[in-house]
């Protein structure tokens, strides 16, 4: 979270504009909670590019529930009448195996690619894809936390011969880069990593898909039921919307998501480079597909690991340890690090190298 976002909301916890009230108290009905949601949606549209024609829907439950809803409602949108509805997944990392298993309770589901025996190093082709003919949808994690993978484009599923919508999980890299919207059908993603804190869930779905959910689908994650009643068809995650937006505005004085790109770039490049000058740091992604946000990193004589992370502590950098399932070390450098974070992750590093090689 940008310091200046939390300083603001610090500032009106108590009584937000005058209304004698904080956020956390209003009714997500009454004309207050209306105007903040009214520009948060207003700001993310403008931020992203999002077309007229996809619904902009704020729900919870984080990634993991989406996994479920989205075959819940999308799945059966190119299905034959009374038959299973199908989706395709392509698997580069530890999200998307948990979004095909999921998917695989509520619908037939099908690898068409995967880099497992690779160990999440890289994205396979899309021209090596095994796309199913009768697939709803074909389903992407277009950044992977765990294993450092992102891809740089989105496939044309439509020159790889494909009639399915393309889904992804942006979760943990939305706002750090333009999304091209011509290719998506739907996009969905936890705000807590570049967009507020958590308990918020932004979908950004084409008009066109809505009404297809199935029978089984609870009421409150019907896609077209929660746009229908302008995601207020339960209550919101009210304070959660309010932090989103806060970032939104902060994201808009910064010079928008180009920016927020070109701020991306400079920190990825700084860090990716301080690894690859030296034996002492290895990062296995291929690099076409490193991410910008998420850098996993080990130390070639692992001994030195809790030595590296007790000097990470006294120097300040807090939670380098990598994921439990890989770990060595990563650097998450959402949009709201400053590059000067970055400088002293790489300075420290530099300097263990000089006083452990």
């Amino acid at each position: 979270m940008p310091a200046e976002v939390l300083a603001q909301a610090a500032h009106e916890m108590l009584d937000w504009h005058g209304s004698g009230m904080g956020v956390m108290e209003m009714s997500h009905r009454g004309k207050e909670f209306q105007s903040i949601y009214e520009a948060a949606e207003a700001d993310l549209r403008e931020l992203l590019a999002v077309p007229a024609n996809f619904k902009i829907l704020f729900m919870q439950g984080g990634g993991l529930a989406e996994n479920a809803i989205v075959p819940l409602n999308l799945s059966a949108l190119r299905a034959p009448a009374g038959g299973t509805g199908s989706a395709d997944f392509v698997v580069t990392g530890s999200w998307s195996e948990k979004s095909l298993k999921e998917a695989s309770k509520y619908c037939q589901t099908t690898v068409a690619a995967s880099d497992k025996a690779g160990g999440f190093t890289s994205i396979p082709a899309a021209s090596t894809w095994q796309l199913s003919d009768q697939a709803s949808y074909v389903h992407l994690c277009t950044n992977e936390t765990i294993n450092g993978i992102e891809f740089q484009s989105l496939p044309d599923l439509k020159a790889l011969g494909s009639q399915a919508e393309l889904v992804i999980d942006f979760s943990s890299h939305v706002a750090s880069r333009p999304v091209d919207w011509s290719k998506v059908g739907l996009a969905f993603g936890g705000a807590q990593k570049n967009l507020g804190p958590a308990g918020l869930t932004l979908v950004v779905v084409r008009e066109d898909l809505l009404g297809h959910a199935l029978p089984i689908c609870p009421s409150a994650f019907n896609y077209k039921t929660v746009a229908d009643n302008g995601s207020m068809y339960n209550t919101p995650p009210t304070y959660a919307i309010y932090m989103a937006g806060l970032v939104f505005q902060w994201l808009k004085r910064q010079g928008g998501v180009a920016a927020m790109e070109a701020r991306n770039i400079a920190k990825a490049e700084l860090l990716y480079g301080a690894i690859d000058a030296t034996g002492f740091y290895m990062n296995g992604v291929a690099r076409g597909a490193r991410s910008r946000m998420n850098v996993p990193f080990f130390l070639r004589n692992e001994a030195l690991n809790d030595a590296f992370l007790t000097g990470a502590k006294a120097a300040g950098l807090l939670q380098v340890k990598g994921h439990k399932s890989v770990g060595g070390m990563r650097a998450s450098i959402y949009n709201a690090m400053p590059i000067e974070g970055v400088q002293a992750l790489v300075q420290y590093m530099q300097e263990f190298e000089r006083t452990h090689g």
